[in-house]
């Protein structure tokens, strides 16, 4: 009884085993037999504003249907576009990542439409100590003083993209820092009126930022007093000026005059006359 259990069991997992050998078989030659179609993809890295050849392109498999948007699979579609936005080895090449059709190579068809691209001399402190490469996005700060001298330093663009680093447009492949003389910024024409005042009546620095970052960071700027709080300098009274004045001339007391005692007076004898009811009297 137990050994006829026993190959019931074996059997049925015999018959399982067969079930998804026949399964899988199936399923692969189902993925075989499938529609397959071709998209090209960079062979090395294109920076922007470079323009595109048939050797920088390779065509790879892809399923039907599953192809991204904009990808091309006519090499000769590609030939002489221009890369606006840098593409990586093996990603494919898609329409918004190129420049316009009859766009020349060269940085300014790279610029997007509405957008300017402008100059800012730099040196090691402001250019982020050589970190600065085309594609990185940075801010502006500037540091003025107010109509009032007090001096304020404050965030006045941010999220703006370096489209150059001195005459390269290309992103290097060290990342060993480089010290350059300037940063070519995208920019709108508002944007580059600010850049142009603040760096005429002003320091201008540049604050290197994660490209993923897109959070803008609302300040209002810090002055002196914010920085060192409350506490104001402490400023140096102006020196004393000695004022010499004319002295008073000297008068010397003198003691006031005694009267001169009067002599007293000699008495006089008189004669006093009385006549009925008159009465007289007169010296002698």
């Amino acid at each position: 009884m137990q050994s006829k259990r026993a190959f019931v069991m074996l059997a049925l997992s015999v018959l399982a085993g067969v079930a998804a050998v026949i399964l899988a078989a199936r399923w692969m030659g189902q993925q075989a037999s499938g529609e397959r179609t071709t998209v090209l993809v960079a062979t090395s890295d294109l920076d922007l504003g470079q323009a595109i050849t048939a050797q920088m392109l390779r065509p790879v498999a892809w399923p039907s249907g599953a192809q991204p948007e904009g990808s091309f699979n006519d090499a000769t579609k590609l030939e002489g576009r221009v890369v606006r936005t840098s593409i990586y080895k093996g990603e494919p090449v898609l329409e918004p990542k190129l420049a316009p059709e009859g766009t020349k190579a060269g940085l300014d068809s790279v610029i997007k439409p509405g957008h300017r691209a402008i100059t800012v001399k730099v040196n090691e402190v402001v250019g982020v100590a050589g970190f600065l490469a085309p594609g990185s996005h940075v801010d502006l700060l500037v540091n003025i003083k107010d109509d009032r001298e007090t001096t304020i330093s404050r965030v006045v663009l941010e999220r703006i993209m370096v489209l150059a680093v001195a005459q390269e447009a290309r992103r290097p492949e060290e990342t060993k820092a480089r010290v350059v003389n300037a940063v070519t910024l995208e920019v709108t024409p508002e944007q580059a009126e600010k850049i142009d005042l603040a760096r005429n009546v002003g320091t201008l620095s540049l604050m290197l930022r994660n490209q993923v970052d897109t959070q803008d960071s609302a300040t209002e700027g810090i002055t002196r007093k914010d920085l060192f709080g409350d506490a104001s300098p402490v400023v140096s009274p102006p020196a004393a000026v000695a004022v010499v004045k004319k002295a008073a001339p000297v008068r010397r007391a003198t003691a006031p005059r005694k009267p001169t005692p009067s002599a007293p007076a000699e008495p006089t004898n008189t004669v006093e006359l009385i006549r009925g009811i008159q009465k007289s009297s007169s010296p002698y």
